[in-house]
């Protein structure tokens, strides 16, 4: 689906079903099937006014971890603001938590709820900062990563594009990563949950069946060295 949803953008149309034989033809496995959430339903009634945050670590060539902390909008899939540090402690929390509301208000995106684990590196002050704001903080239960599904597809999925593939030497060169990532993932990934649609852009429209085939020019651009591509209709 990830292959259609990328065609649709350079405006050709295809079936899943012929994709899935080109890759069979290839010796290409499908890729694994994906358990369906159990409060979906609610997911999408509440997904605009929904936040998902988490932690996810990186380790630098010097062995030295990093701590990446990511908030995404559970309905449009979008990366609403990430930050990086050494050291998530009770100081810095809070002052992320002013940085998203700031963002989110700049845009002016409203926010009811957000879903988080009950991870110790989530402080008192930093619920008490959001639930100010009007955010209710919903605590995802002991062990359970399904009830944050979407943010732990995300993390990964930057991990099997991106980091795996990746050397990292330090806090800026993994802020750029996910920055360039970040902006792919927003604007240029096509999103199962969205349609095949990026979250910040709509797809062209695209080559209907039975149309007579044009000449096409394909242009690929490659991010960070090559683990990532877009693709882009040539100008003519």
């Amino acid at each position: 689906m990830r292959i259609v949803g990328e065609l649709r953008k350079l405006r050709i149309k295809v079936s899943a079903t012929l994709v899935r034989n080109v890759l069979a033809e290839a010796g290409l496995p499908p890729a694994p099937k994906r358990d369906r959430l159990r409060w979906r339903s609610f997911l999408r009634a509440q997904g605009e006014s929904i936040l998902a945050c988490d932690f996810f670590t990186v380790d630098t060539i010097s062995l030295r971890r990093l701590y990446v902390l990511v908030f995404l909008s559970a309905g449009s899939r979008r990366i609403e603001y990430f930050a990086c540090t050494s050291s998530p402690n009770t100081a810095w929390m809070p002052q992320q938590a002013r940085n998203l509301l700031i963002d989110l208000d700049d845009r002016d995106r409203q926010v009811r709820f957000l879903i988080h684990d009950r991870d110790a590196k989530f402080p008192r002050a930093f619920d008490a900062l959001l639930e100010s704001e009007k955010v209710k903080i919903i605590r995802t239960p002991v062990q359970a990563p399904n009830a944050n599904a979407p943010m732990e597809r995300w993390v990964g999925s930057v991990r099997r594009e991106c980091l795996d593939r990746l050397l990292i030497l330090g806090h800026r060169q993994l802020e750029h990563v996910l920055r360039v990532h970040v902006r792919h993932s927003n604007r240029g990934r096509p999103h199962r949950a969205l349609d095949l649609k990026p979250p910040d852009t709509s797809p062209p429209s695209y080559l209907a069946a039975g149309s007579r085939p044009q000449p096409l020019r394909i242009d690929r651009r490659d991010l960070l060295g090559g683990p990532i591509h877009e693709y882009e209709l040539a100008a003519a």
